[in-house]
């Protein structure tokens, strides 16, 4: 099953927007990591149309929940802008023109949204062209920081309560996420280069389809980390340096599958 369609739970309508399935293995081990061929940076699935449609309705009414930059950021957001609209160019898919994009659905999406003053319009354009979620992560002292963010679809997680957070405070709330794995991740996010992308993936069971699924980290840990349901929620998650910020792009793009 791929695409669209709409279910009822209890009194409410749950808008369910699903692929049909994941093209790719989790890898067993965390943090997982394996090199990724930049040509699969941006990935266009049968959920593409429906899912966007549910980008632009979250980009208008829920801004300040799925957007976010620091304003010291708007030269990474929009160095990300410019490394993602020449991806695009690569693609048969879309088309890049002077004055707008062209998406693989139809949508026109104007390019002069992104020179907007304010520090996340390159990110809210960058929302509006692709499935992938981005955040900004920008080494400060010791750890990189959460400067800027597209979040349409988060996983049980609240950009407010992340963002300029560093990473071994982000992941507070993940059980395994221990002193350990945080010098791997960190020396990770030091490590990449450009031109040499990662990427992994995760694997949650979640009762409900909704994809903006934000909940707080003081929330009771079985509704951050719901261990069974109806439907499989995979993010693929790259890791992509920006060379001339130095920023590293989190992307993530989520499929949600029947289990």
């Amino acid at each position: 099953m791929s695409g669209e369609t709409r279910e009822r739970q209890g009194n409410l309508t749950i808008r369910e927007i699903l692929q049909a399935g994941l093209p790719f293995e989790v890898p067993a081990r965390l943090p997982g990591v394996a090199p990724m061929d930049p040509a699969d940076w941006i990935l266009v699935d049968e959920a593409f149309g429906a899912q966007m449609a549910e980008r632009e309705a979250l980009l208008m009414s829920h801004t300040d929940k799925v957007l976010a930059c620091d304003p010291a950021a708007r030269p990474a957001a929009e160095e990300l802008l410019a490394e993602v609209l020449e991806a695009l160019r690569a693609r048969p898919d879309y088309e890049v023109g002077d004055s707008h994009v062209t998406r693989p659905d139809g949508g026109r999406v104007p390019l002069a949204a992104g020179t907007d003053p304010a520090p996340e319009a390159p990110l809210a354009l960058i929302g509006r062209l692709v499935q992938q979620d981005f955040c900004l992560m920008e080494k400060r002292g010791d750890e990189h920081v959460l400067t800027g963010a597209v979040l349409c679809f988060p996983a049980s997680w609240t950009l407010a309560e992340k963002f300029r957070q560093p990473l071994l405070r982000i992941h507070v709330p993940v059980p395994v996420y221990d002193e350990m794995l945080a010098r791997r991740v960190q020396r990770l996010f030091d490590g990449i280069q450009p031109g040499r992308p990662l990427w992994r993936a995760n694997h949650l069971r979640y009762a409900a389809p909704t994809l903006f699924a934000p909940v707080s980290e003081n929330a009771p840990p079985a509704q951050r980390h719901p261990e069974d349901g109806a439907y499989i929620r995979s993010e693929r998650q790259s890791l992509w340096r920006l060379p001339e910020s130095r920023a590293v792009a989190f992307g993530i793009h989520t499929f949600m599958i029947r289990a």
